[in-house]
């Protein structure tokens, strides 16, 4: 999986998200592994209003899209904020609430892209640390 691989949407939601500087920007492909989302987008904010601005920022670029937001937990001053397009799901946390659900680590068998710095090409992590990737 690279990022120019992503569903446009999934590709518009980590756009949006880099637009407002959010970090560690994971994607996780949730297909077959998941009867409620395709994918997960996992990022990260410095701050209780950085972590608003991420989700707004996102919330208007997939309405762009045509996407409909069915759900939206989180409130202002929230540590995480989840955004629920159905298919895909957007996770924005506070660093401290990242490392402490660690949704990464509890899906650890779906195939994973962190998504680098704009500029730099995307890698995987499987491909990394020397295995092998599924296309």
């Amino acid at each position: 999986m690279r990022l120019a691989d992503l569903q446009p949407e999934v590709r518009a939601a980590v756009e949006a998200a880099q637009d407002k500087q959010a970090s560690d920007i994971t994607v996780l492909n949730l297909t077959g592994a998941s009867a409620f989302a395709d994918y997960f987008v996992l990022c990260s904010g410095q701050s209780a209003p950085q972590l608003h601005a991420i989700a707004e920022s996102i919330e208007e670029r997939l309405d762009r899209q045509g996407m409909s937001l069915a759900h939206r937990e989180g409130k202002s001053g929230a540590e995480w904020v989840l955004l629920d397009y159905g298919s895909i799901v957007v996770h924005i946390f506070s660093e401290g609430a990242r490392r402490y659900y660690d949704l990464e680590r509890l899906w650890r068998n779906a195939e994973r892209l962190d998504v680098p710095n704009p500029g730099q090409p995307g890698v995987l992590r499987a491909e990394a640390e020397g295995r092998e990737s599924n296309p």
